[in-house]
């Protein structure tokens, strides 16, 4: 070797010295020019130190912004082995797309932006959707009423049918929750309708009184469609003054209605039918007094007493120990729905809307209970007495064996003194 190529080599080991090269490893991400797509592969410049290829599976379009590369692009992608059979850095699409799109994911639980999601299938939990190249997944509470399945009695296969008549559309959702980690992604669609209702109900507030149509009806409340999109709760016990078994004895889906609005819980809408009617029970007391006798109507028999309409709103209790004198094995054996019965008031509270019966005739829990109260005393009389007695007798007895003792001692003594005087006249003779 010449002195010249010997001092060249010193350079350029000096150059690496003060300027190291850091060579991509496997599993790092790089970044470089694409110089070349055919054949199924794409070969891409990193930075003049390799060239790279992508080919296969690890073509696979993770993200978007792989699906439109052209010669000159640049592209990210993951090394897989520093060198292959033919010296190129084997490169992925696969792996760096996959972290594109959690990336992208992540950006859009905090910027809160509206994006697109197509249904492609459903479970009685919810529905898988399709984010971009991830699977996501929206649970039937993350749903908008719209799409909500409102099924009688919470039945899962039918709540089932109704999610599977949603496969293949595309909705508009929010992203809640993205973990790369445990490759979970949760969507909403709901988000997206309460920002929708935020908007809208700025318009409104408590108290104001609105006209809608029942849109369904649930054993826990009525849903109510108003305004602009708008849909609110009237909860069972906000529907009639009077107790109602489930919301269709007052109201069908379709009916017109007006309801005031009683709360306003960020998106959500509390309405009441009830609110806009007088009390009834306010003039309860011009209308019934305690112990009168009247006509009621059996309209639910429970396990602990009977439900009785006196007229359309107000409703009392009969209370199972109220309703005979004998024990009663089962109380639909004895009285029966749609009857009218006659009854005494037992009490009457209009404040908390409450009204106590019992059938006329019978002694009824309170007159037992009285009864119980007057046995019990008169036991604990008794019992005082039987006492009393005990401890009068006691001091007589007590007495009684003084006497008793001392008598014995007397005897005793005469005995020890004539047995001694005995002794004596002995000894004399």
């Amino acid at each position: 070797m010449s002195e010249a190529d010997k001092g060249l080599k010193q350079n350029f080991k000096t150059l690496l010295q003060n300027y190291p090269i850091n060579f991509p490893k496997a599993g790092d991400t790089v970044k470089g020019q694409i110089l070349a797509i055919d054949k199924g592969e794409i070969k891409i410049d990193i930075n003049g130190i390799a060239i790279g290829v992508v080919r296969g599976p690890e073509l696979f379009i993770e993200s978007r912004e792989y699906g439109s590369l052209k010669v000159g692009d640049e592209a990210e992608a993951t090394v897989l082995e520093e060198e292959n059979e033919n010296g190129e850095m084997e490169l992925s699409f696969r792996a760096a797309g996959q972290r594109h799109v959690w990336d992208n994911l992540e950006k859009l639980i905090k910027s809160g932006i509206t994006i697109k999601s197509r249904v492609i299938s459903a479970n009685k939990g919810g529905l898988m959707m399709q984010v971009d190249a991830v699977a996501g997944f929206m649970p039937v509470s993350q749903l908008s009423p719209e799409h909500y399945p409102r099924v009688a009695g919470g039945d899962k296969d039918r709540i089932l049918e109704k999610l599977k008549e949603i496969i293949g559309k595309e909705l508009e959702v929010k992203v809640i929750d993205a973990n790369e980690r445990d490759e979970k992604l949760i969507v909403s669609e709901k988000a997206v309708w309460e920002d929708a209702q935020k908007a809208v109900l700025e318009s409104y507030k408590i108290g104001d009184i609105v006209d809608g149509e029942v849109s369904a009806l649930t054993p826990f409340g009525a849903f109510i469609k108003f305004g602009e999109g708008l849909e609110g709760l009237i909860h069972i016990s906000e529907i009639a003054w009077q107790r109602i078994s489930h919301p269709r004895e007052i109201l069908k889906v379709g009916d017109n209605i007006k309801a005031q609005i009683i709360q306003l819980d960020r998106s959500k809408i509390y309405l009441s039918i009830k609110r806009l009617v007088e009390d009834p029970w306010k003039s309860a007391k011009a209308k019934y007094k305690v112990n009168d006798k009247v006509k009621g109507k059996v309209v639910k028999i429970e396990p602990y007493g009977l439900m009785i309409a006196l007229d359309n709103e107000i409703h009392g209790l009969a209370h199972i120990s109220e309703l005979s004198d004998e024990p009663i094995d089962d109380i639909a054996n004895k009285f029966k729905m749609g009857e009218e019965y006659e009854f005494e008031i037992l009490s009457l509270e209009p404040s908390e809307h409450r009204l106590g019966l019992k059938i006329a005739g019978v002694k009824g829990k309170i007159v037992k209970e009285e009864k119980k109260e007057k046995e019990n005393a008169k036991e604990a009389v008794e019992e005082k007495a039987e006492v009393k007695e005990a401890e009068d007798k006691k001091p007589e007895e007590d007495l009684a064996k003084k006497k008793e003792k001392k008598a014995k001692k007397e005897k005793v003594e005469i005995v020890a003194e004539v047995e001694t005087a005995t002794e004596e006249k002995t000894e004399e003779k």
